[in-house]
Formats: C-alpha cells, structure tokens, sequence
C-alpha cells in the first residue's frame, strides 16, 4: 500500500557525452532504436551511463570502447549539461568531452547504431536533439562551460549556461 504523502526518491543518472575528431570531421551516432524510444531517429556523441564506482575518464574510456570500438588517448572535459526530468522522471547529468586522439578505426555498426564521419561545421544539420545544438558550438570555445538544458514532453524549452576562461571561478 503506498503512503500518499511519501515522495518517491529523486532518481538521476551520470552519464559521459564524447564528441571524437579527426580533422575536421567529428564521429556521430546514428542511433538505431525501437520504434517509440526515446532516441528514435537522432544522432548523437558517443557515451552512456557511469557503472558503479567508475570515474568519469573511466566511463568514457568504456563507452568509446563499447559503441566505437577506438580507444581514448587523449579527451579534453569541456564541460558539464544537466537535463532535469529528462524523460519526465529522472535527471541526467553528463560530462562532456572532446576526444582529439585514439587508436584504432571505429566500427560502421556498433551496438547503439551506425557510426559516421561528419564534417564538424555541418553537425547541425543532421535530426540532433535541439539542446545539441545550442551546446555543439561551445566545444570549441576556450574554456569549460556548466548548462541546463531544459526539455518538457521530449521538446526543448531553454537553457542557461556559464562559460568559465581557464582558471576562473564562479563569482
């Protein structure tokens, strides 16, 4: 019998977010999911969620490895994207990355869908989720950047973002 003045706990996921280049190409996901998930028909960086007690390095080593098949030898933390209820339920937050060496040549099909090659200054034409856009560009800004990106019913509906130069603090 549930109590109807208990609160559920408030669930939320880390997750890492990895966009990997090679010159002016950046490596995209194209996610092959069920009919009705919520991924459906968009493209996407390389990255999931942290397993018990794995560092953020650690799960976006794994991940890359996982959905690419490359290993990570060199990934910059560019910054840090909360999704509050995401899908309407939990939080999500993510380390964002951006991988600028690896080993190894990516698989075309990997496990989450197929993997392209896209040159970087055309990512935004591609069926991204729309706060992709509004972040894409700041991987290549100097310095980190913290952001909420709000989304209600799977449409996005705002952001507000920090842009932090090497070695500022909040103030």
């Amino acid at each position: 019998m549930s109590d109807p003045g208990h609160t559920p706990p408030h669930r939320f996921h880390l997750t890492t977010l990895a966009y990997v280049r090679r010159g002016g190409e950046t490596l995209m996901l194209e996610r092959v999911t069920p009919f009705g998930h919520l991924h459906e028909g968009r493209w996407n960086g390389l990255g999931g969620k942290f397993m018990p007690g794995e560092s953020p390095e650690a799960c976006l080593q794994r991940e890359v490895r996982e959905e690419a098949g490359i290993e990570v030898e060199d990934a910059v933390l560019k910054g840090c994207l909360t999704f509050p209820a995401f899908d309407g339920v939990s939080d999500v937050y993510s380390f964002v990355y951006l991988v600028n060496s690896f080993r190894g040549e990516p698989f075309e099909q990997g496990p989450e869908g197929r993997l392209h090659w896209i040159p970087t200054g055309r990512l935004g034409e591609l069926p991204l989720w729309e706060g992709d856009r509004t972040f894409l560009p700041w991987l290549d800004r100097p310095g980190f950047f913290s952001a909420e990106l709000r989304y209600r019913g799977g449409s996005f509906v705002g952001h507000r973002v920090h842009h932090y130069a090497e070695g500022a603090s909040l103030s």
